[in-house]
């Protein structure tokens, strides 16, 4: 099992099928045994899982994955790699190859189709100019999901983790949160993959939400809220929200809709927590309909 791990293996597969990486697909492939254990640990796939595999690559994780879960359905956008994953995953019986983009794809359907509509985990190694629009698909598809473990450029995990009033809290950190409770399992060195990336990477795995923390009475509101308050985060609240065309109400009623929702008017948005952003979109939400 899992003997693309070694380097020396998955060096042999690349030369057998003269593949030469693509730098507009991102591809660095993982050949680390002990993160490879930490990220199919973490992502806690059983016997009784459905996973949903994105840039298998040669397929060095989803031979672990195939050993762990029920099932696995590994989708890869490079059409130069399927018939490495043909090749490499000749001798397992639970895994679906599918050469698409993820972004362009019915998930849903495929949820359905192969796993009867139950939740699903999803695990990846994501190029990173990608990995944030791949997630929050993921997440506003309202496909059925238990979780997504993900490799993620390091700063990236951190900021997804971050906590209110920090420099890495933003509208990332709020958009993860709303949906999952993220955890990083492990940091990873660049010498853990073939080729090396310039930067380290991290282990971070979304345990979803069954409801999220906080409720509200427009998700889409919140959201704009949120990136409003980021899209300037040296200015205050009051002057995010006033310069965002999306929030249709005076300066005056703004400072009305924060005071409202018991803040000071000069309240940077980079302070507030979830549920203050909540409280706050109710406030705004309010003012909006008043007549």
């Amino acid at each position: 099992m899992g003997d693309l791990i070694y380097p020396q293996n998955t060096i042999a597969v690349l030369q057998k099928y003269q593949f030469n990486f693509q730098k507009k697909f991102g591809q660095n492939f993982l050949i680390d045994a002990h993160v490879m254990d930490k990220i199919i640990a973490s992502a806690g796939v059983t016997k009784d899982s459905f996973v949903l595999e994105i840039g298998p690559g040669i397929g060095t994780m989803t031979q672990f994955l195939c050993e762990s879960a029920k099932a696995v359905a590994a989708v890869e956008i490079d059409k130069n790699l399927i018939p490495i994953l043909q090749d490499t995953l000749s001798s397992y019986h639970n895994v679906d190859i599918i050469h698409e983009d993820i972004l362009k794809m019915d998930i849903g359907q495929l949820v359905l189709e192969k796993n009867g509509g139950k939740p699903i985990r999803v695990v990846a190694n994501l190029p990173y100019y990608i990995t944030t629009p791949i997630i929050m698909e993921l997440f506003e598809s309202r496909i059925p999901l238990e979780s997504i473990t993900v490799m993620v450029q390091k700063e990236v995990a951190e900021r997804m983790k971050a906590d209110a009033g920090t420099k890495e809290y933003g509208a990332l950190s709020l958009a993860v949160q709303y949906y999952a409770n993220p955890e990083i399992a492990a940091n990873v060195p660049p010498n853990c993959f073939i080729p090396r990336p310039k930067v380290g990477s991290a282990v971070i795995c979304l345990n979803c939400h069954k409801n999220p923390p906080v409720r509200v009475k427009d998700e889409n509101l919140m959201f704009d809220i949120i990136r409003a308050s980021f899209n300037q985060r040296r200015k205050t609240l009051v002057n995010g929200l006033n310069n965002f065309s999306k929030i249709p109400l005076t300066k005056e009623q703004i400072i009305q809709s924060i005071k409202m929702a018991g803040m000071p008017a000069n309240v940077r948005g980079e302070t507030l927590t979830l549920s203050q952003f909540a409280e706050l979109s109710d406030c705004v939400y309010d003012m909006i309909k008043k007549p």
